[in-house]
């Protein structure tokens, strides 16, 4: 299916500059653009490859001067990004939208009490227990294990192998990638005096809000009363850990690899990085920024920035950072100064021993 720039401009609300009859047919990045593909320009440090790419259009800002001679059409929009999402969302209902599949495989098991709504489709091999609700045009792949008691809303997408224990409550528009396991239980044990540990039941559950969408190979466990929280438009990546009684806050991101820790409610709008440890029982406030690997184990404000392990504030770290790489360079003029010193010493003592003879 081919686009024209004019079209995609009237689509995205944006201004053609150049061959408004340019066609395109696929999307690409701006770095492997060819004739007949589009792309966008939003990060500065990709500005060379737009005066080297083939790519027929280009999505750019509004604001965007080139300093040197493009081949490519430019769509001017507000946000490039956002813009090219938008597309991106479009391209795949063209190419997705038949071929959605319906129906329950005749490989898979559904308890009796359960109910199933329209337009729902489980795939092969999928076990749902009973007294399980899934809602319309909900799509559960190949593998995936549904737990008793548990409601799936409407229009979600549980990728294979997706594994959901008994009492998960899952809004409307989730998406869950292959692999990932809620409701498994918290890590609660009670130490006894001979050394040995008492595992702690674990009797509540997960609850994922409306728009939120999980990363593949992601753990959420239930919590040990009450609920474990994972509220509305949240975006987490892979290879996260959310513990018991963790409440993330809505619209917040959490990129791989980072993990929270028991009862720590995380603020609305907050931007975790890779790889970061969040300690237990902690409160981070609304929009709270937290660097790659940094550490934290303390209760944090609103809109602050944190970096580095145990954290700092971000300005403060990057200061520490610039005097941890000297280091060696100080340890170096230290010892230097210690042996003008230790000279220095010497000849003093010696001086006053010679005035005193």
């Amino acid at each position: 299916m081919q686009f024209t720039a004019k079209q995609i401009g009237e689509f995205l609300n944006g201004t053609i500059e150049g061959d408004e009859n340019a066609q395109v047919g696929t999307l690409s990045k701006i770095e492997d653009g060819a004739a007949g593909s589009l792309c966008f320009l939003s990060n500065p440090k990709y500005e060379n490859f737009l005066y080297q790419t083939d790519a027929s259009i280009v999505i750019v800002s509004q604001d965007f001067v080139p300093t040197q001679p493009v081949k490519s059409t430019l769509v001017k929009v507000k946000d490039p990004y956002s813009a090219f999402t938008i597309l991106l969302d479009k391209y795949n209902e063209v190419i997705n939208g038949s071929s959605k599949e319906v129906g329950i495989h005749n490989s898979s098991y559904v308890h009796p009490s359960a109910k199933i709504g329209q337009n729902v489709y489980v795939g092969p091999f999928c076990c749902v227990e009973e007294n399980v609700e899934i809602s319309d045009n909900t799509r559960i792949y190949a593998q995936s294990y549904i737990g008793a008691n548990s409601i799936i809303g409407s229009a979600c997408t549980l990728y294979p192998g997706v594994k959901l224990y008994k009492h998960t409550v899952v809004g409307n528009r989730v998406t869950v990638h292959s692999n990932t396991v809620i409701g498994s239980d918290g890590f609660g044990f009670a130490p006894q005096t001979d050394g040995s540990y008492n595992k702690i039941p674990q009797i509540g559950n997960v609850v994922i809000e409306d728009d939120v969408e999980i990363g593949a190979n992601t753990a959420i466990d239930r919590a040990t009363m009450g609920s474990t929280y994972v509220r509305k438009g949240v975006k987490l990546d892979n290879l996260i850990q959310i513990a018991h009684n963790v409440d993330v806050g809505a619209n917040t991101v959490v990129a791989a690899q980072s993990g929270i820790s028991g009862s720590t409610k995380l603020g609305d709008n907050s931007v975790i990085g890779g790889q970061v440890g969040i300690a237990g029982h902690l409160t981070l406030g609304n929009r709270t920024q937290v660097g790659a690997q940094a550490g934290i184990n303390f209760n944090t404000e609103e809109n602050k920035q944190w970096h580095g392990s145990p954290a700092q504030p971000l300005k403060d770290w990057m200061r520490s950072t610039v005097i941890f790489k000297k280091l060696p360079e100080v340890d170096k003029r230290v010892r230097e100064l210690e042996a003008k010193i230790a000279a220095l010493t010497a000849t003093l003592e010696k001086m006053t021993t010679t005035q005193t003879q």
